[in-house]
């Protein structure tokens, strides 16, 4: 049935949509009700239709409704062929209606039709486009109440509607809702859902329109005969998913597939043979990473403690919390690991977290910065693949999956704006506890330049400081409770657990120079590694090099855009962090003074001395996105054609020299067939270990690489992990050196072979009964004569060639 067109139209002022399925037994005293009182305020309601909407009932729904009809012309019989849903039968009432205002009620008058007085009162008084009855309003009155089980699920829904689809709206499955009859008309022609989340589809259209919606108080009673089941609570979780699939647009799933495709292409060698490419400047950190992914499955499926095993360092062992195996992950996808290998799932979590990350940064411009989807999705790119983050995509995924950081920034934001502080307060708090999991290092790194940007918005508006500053700290004082009761045993695990440290001490020259904001990273597209290996630790820790193009392009953003309080906070934010990174000591470029650092101000801090302050200068790379995005959006937004090409020529000019190239990778030394076919359960008795030549430590790890593929076969002693050494609990890499271990470390890498003095015997004896060594296993390498005759005259016996390694059994 069709919408009339012309002069009837704008007689109409009310329709009343009715949908009905198996109504036979209520809709007749529904429809007297309606009528009855649409009639008795003729004044208010001079022209008025109710349109019923049979949705393939199997009763006589429709021969009711044709007798109403006949009663009263104004009102009507709208049909369709079979049962679709609520959703359908709403579209096709809402579409065939004609009234300046149209009420949607639910057959069973749960509300009565009484209330569409006060939802017209509130709707006029607000100017509102749409009134809802809510029962979850504080005034409303629950006459007689749902069985607990619906209600709760009814809650539940509630909440979840309210986290992903109308943030704000406290009810929207209440059946009785007014409208303003166009904007109804548009948002229900606008929807697809068929069932019950059509609710839900059109609250949202309103919202994304800024149409606003007030609402309203209600008596509300359960009836019996309700067409609602518990497993349509489940149908309509599915069409909230679908509801969030289609509000995608199209412009962000292209976003979205350049970000995957450009971190595809970024681990292209990688993933190109699994088995065996290895991340060429990765160091040891790839065979460390696939251990931790690997451990925590192991511990995971076998019900043992995730936060400590003594798979290395045996058997003193190893401290997890207090090493970066980021649980948050690792624990996730232990399926993965189980099934395909920890290296696949360090090739995914190193893609996807790359991915992820920049995705999230692009949200977070999009809704809170520029307007422009382009200007975001620059200002994302830069975010997430700037320099530092690409070095350290190398071989630290706890720098490069930070997808959780622009969620923990737009949560603040909210508690600022003071509207629903205990909800984003307690969001904020379970964000924080999961970002613990994925990196500490990262979550303090991220607070440092939140708290330099929001020290300095609030010098540069200070009137949003006092309006923002009492909803802040409850909502953080909240984020706090919720936060400590969920990581408070763990970081305790973490500072005072067995095997715990108090500090890692990185030496005196772990700031960054001056110049090595100016360089380009060796991963650039104009980089050169010997320069920059030049300016930074190692090829992991080149945590400036913006290039000299970018800081220029920024110096004139600034300068075009210094009229904004938000660039000005951006730009002392971003100098702030640029010094702090510049470490205990700063050397005058090109001289031989030497100045005392900034770092020294935090140095000895708690928290702060185990950070490599180089490092605070990736608080740089989402500083910067944010000012490119907002040149490139007001450089789009310009009317000039000659200024937005130019500008945009500026901005691309100053980004293609620092665009990361594919990660180089080498092959990975094989795994021994003496571990590969688990010939060394023959020469392992219950709890022993065993013993590479030389002990693994951080310079040499492969073996942990034998270990992950004999599925934790054996324990390692040494390792490469985060411990502690001496009275003090220093925290240092790797276990704390024994004499064994060093000589033969020693041996490996001179080549010298010593005259074994009787204590040195005594000490070989020591060591091995402390690491409960079952065998000794050299593989081919370096100096490998040397070191076989060393071990050779400390075992007292020639070793055997077995599975492509020296073999000595110790029994």
């Amino acid at each position: 049935m069709g919408r009339p067109r012309g002069a009837a139209a704008a007689v109409t002022a009310l329709s009343v949509v009715v949908p009905a399925y198996d109504e036979e037994e209520r809709l007749r005293p529904t429809l007297e009700a309606i009528r009855a009182h649409l009639c008795a305020d003729p004044g208010r309601w001079d022209g008025w239709e109710v349109i019923v909407v049979d949705d393939g009932s199997t009763d006589g729904t429709a021969r009711i409704a044709r007798e109403a009809a006949a009663d009263d012309p104004r009102v009507r019989l709208v049909t369709s062929p079979s049962n679709r849903g609520k959703g359908n039968a709403l579209r096709i009432g809402v579409l065939a209606s004609r009234g300046r205002r149209v009420l949607v009620t639910d057959a069973d008058q749960a509300t009565p039709v009484e209330e569409l007085d006060r939802l017209d009162e509130e709707m006029t008084a607000r100017d509102a486009a749409a009134a809802i009855g809510s029962r979850a309003h504080p005034d409303s009155r629950i006459e007689v109440r749902q069985r607990r089980l619906r209600e709760w699920l009814g809650r539940s829904g509630n909440r979840l509607i309210r986290a992903v689809a109308v943030p704000g709206v406290q009810d929207t499955q209440c059946g009785f809702k007014l409208f303003d009859g166009d904007k109804a008309r548009a948002a229900f022609a606008d929807s697809r859902l068929n069932g019950w989340g059509i609710d839900v589809e059109v609250l949202r259209h309103f919202r994304r329109a800024g149409w606003p919606v007030s609402e309203v108080p209600v008596r509300w009673a359960h009836q019996d005969g309700s067409k609602v089941r518990p497993l349509d609570y489940a149908r309509m979780l599915g069409e909230l998913a679908l509801l969030r699939i289609r509000s995608v647009r199209p412009a962000d799933l292209v976003v979205v597939g350049v970000y995957a495709l450009a971190s595809l292409l970024l681990y292209k060698g990688l993933w190109a043979d699994l088995d065996r490419a290895y991340l060429a400047d990765a160091g040891q950190d790839q065979n460390q990473w696939e251990w931790f992914f690997a451990v925590t499955a192991d511990n995971v499926v076998h019900l043992r403690n995730p936060l400590f095993t003594t798979a290395q360092n045996h058997p003193d062992g190893v401290n997890l919390m207090a090493n970066t195996v980021m649980l948050g992950v690792s624990v996730p996808f232990t399926p993965v690991t189980l099934a395909l290998g920890p290296t696949v799932t360090w090739a995914l979590v190193l893609t996807v977290g790359l991915t992820a990350t920049a995705c999230s940064w692009y949200w977070l411009l999009a809704r809170r910065v520029v307007r422009r989807r382009a200007a975001a999705a620059v200002g994302a790119a830069l975010a997430a693949f700037a320099p530092p983050m690409i070095s350290h995509g190398n071989a630290h995924p706890n720098f490069l999956l930070l997808f959780m950081i622009p969620l923990l920034i737009d949560r603040a934001l909210r508690l600022c704006e003071g509207r629903a502080v205990v909800r984003d307060g307690v969001l904020l708090g379970l964000f924080a506890a999961y970002q613990i999991f994925l990196g500490e290092e990262a979550l303090l790194l991220a607070v440092v330049g939140m708290t330099l940007f929001a020290f300095f918005h609030a010098l540069f508006r200070r009137d949003v400081a006092r309006a923002a500053w009492r909803p802040l700290l409850k909502g953080l004082g909240i984020a706090a409770a919720v936060c400590l009761p969920l990581v408070a045993f763990p970081l305790y695990w973490q500072f005072f657990g067995p095997q715990s440290y108090h500090s890692v001490l990185h030496g005196p020259h772990a700031g960054n120079s001056p110049l090595a904001f100016l360089e380009f990273s060796g991963r650039s597209l104009l980089g050169d590694d010997a320069r920059a290996d030049r300016l930074a630790l190692n090829r992991t820790e080149q945590n400036a090099f913006y290039g000299w193009p970018l800081t220029a392009l920024t110096f004139a953003v600034v300068l075009r855009l210094w009229r904004l309080p938000l660039v000005k906070a951006l730009t002392c934010a971003l100098l702030a962090a640029a010094w702090l990174s510049l470490g205990r000591r700063v050397r005058v470029p090109f001289t031989e003074v030497v100045l005392p650092g900034p770092w020294r101000l935090l140095a000895d801090r708690p928290l702060f001395e185990s950070v490599i302050e180089s490092r605070v200068a990736m608080v740089c790379a989402p500083l910067l996105g944010v000012l490119v995005a907002l040149a490139v959006d007001r450089l789009a937004a310009s009317r000039s054609r000659t200024n937005r090409l130019v500008g945009l020529a500026a901005v691309a000019a100053s980004l293609v020299p620092v665009l990361p190239t594919p990660y180089p990778v080498r092959e990975r030394p094989p795994v021994p067939g003496f571990v590969a076919y688990e010939t060394y359960r023959r020469y392992l008795g219950p709890g022993e270990s065993l013993v590479p030549v030389p002990v693994p430590d951080p310079g040499s790890a492969d073996a942990l690489h034998w270990q992950t593929t004999s599925g934790f076969g054996f324990p390692l002693p040494g390792g490469y992990f985060n411990g502690p050494y001496g009275e003090d609990r220093t925290g240092i890499y790797g276990a704390p050196p024994r004499f064994a271990s060093s000589l033969l470390r020693d041996v490996s890498r001179t080549g010298t072979v010593y005259d074994l003095e009787p204590r040195w015997q005594e000490e070989w004896r020591r060591d091995l009964d402390h690491w409960r060594a079952g065998v000794l296993v050299m593989e081919p390498q370096y100096h490998q004569a040397a070191l076989y005759e060393t071990v050779s005259k400390l075992v007292g016996r020639p070793g055997e060639r077995i599975g492509g390694v020296w073999v000595w059994d110790l029994h």
